[in-house]
C-alpha cells in the first residue's frame, strides 16, 4: 500500500529559504540539491520536483533576496516624504543595511553577481534594477534614478569587497552630486567637501 503523501504547502518556500541559507554559509559553490534538501529537511526528490535545475532554484532565491530591499525602498518614510533630502536618506539607508544586515547584503550581491556566469539569472537581476529605479523615480527623474542605483551598487560593493567602514557622509556627498542637490555643510570632522551646487 502506497504511503499517503505528506501535506506540506510551504515546502517550496522552505526549499528557497534553505537555498539562501546554504549560499550564505558556503557560497554558490556549496549549493546542490542535496545540501538544500538537508538544510530544508525534505527528501532529495522534493528539491528536484520543485526545481529541475540549480539555475531554477537560484532564480527563485535571487527573487526572494531582492524582495526585501525593494520593499524597504517603497516603504521607508525618509524616502516617501517629499521634504526629505533624497541623498541623505539614501546614504542613511545604505548605512543601516550594511551596519545591521551585512551578511544579508553579501548574500544578495553574491546572487546578483552570479548572473555574470549564469545567464538564467540575468532577467532577475534586471528586474531588481528596474524595481529599485521605479521606487526612486517618484523622487527624481528616471535617468537620475538609474544613476543612483549604479552609485549605490558601487558604494555597497566597495564597502563589502574592501572590508572598509561605510562612510555615510561621503556617500551622501556622492549621491548629492549625482542628484544635483543643493550643497550643505559637511558633518563635523569630515574632510569631504560639500556637494556641488546645482546648475543654474
Amino acid at each position: 500500500m502506497a504511503r499517503p503523501r505528506r501535506h506540506d504547502p510551504g515546502r517550496r518556500e522552505r526549499i528557497v529559504d534553505a537555498a539562501l541559507t546554504v549560499v550564505g554559509r558556503a557560497g554558490i559553490a556549496g549549493l546542490s540539491h542535496r545540501t538544500v534538501a538537508a538544510e530544508a529537511d525534505v527528501p532529495l526528490g522534493s528539491t528536484t520536483y520543485h526545481f529541475a535545475s540549480l539555475d531554477e532554484l537560484l532564480v527563485a532565491a535571487l527573487r526572494k533576496a531582492d524582495e526585501g530591499f525593494g520593499r524597504l525602498l517603497r516603504e521607508h518614510l525618509a524616502l516617501t516624504a517629499p521634504d526629505t533630502g533624497l541623498a541623505a536618506a539614501l546614504a542613511r539607508l545604505l548605512g543601516e543595511r550594511l551596519g545591521g544586515e551585512r551578511a544579508r547584503v553579501e548574500l544578495e550581491y553574491e546572487l546578483y553577481l552570479a548572473a555574470l556566469r549564469r545567464p538564467a539569472l540575468r532577467p532577475v537581476a534586471a528586474e531588481w534594477t528596474e524595481s529599485v529605479v521605479a521606487a526612486l523615480a517618484h523622487r527624481t527623474d528616471p535617468v537620475s534614478a538609474r544613476a543612483i542605483v549604479a552609485v549605490m551598487d558601487g558604494l555597497c560593493l566597495q564597502a563589502l569587497l574592501t572590508d572598509g567602514a561605510y562612510d555615510e557622509e561621503r556617500a551622501r556627498v556622492v549621491l548629492a552630486r549625482v542628484l544635483n542637490e543643493a550643497p550643505r555643510p559637511p558633518l563635523a570632522g569630515s574632510s569631504e567637501p560639500p556637494a556641488d551646487p546645482p546648475d543654474t
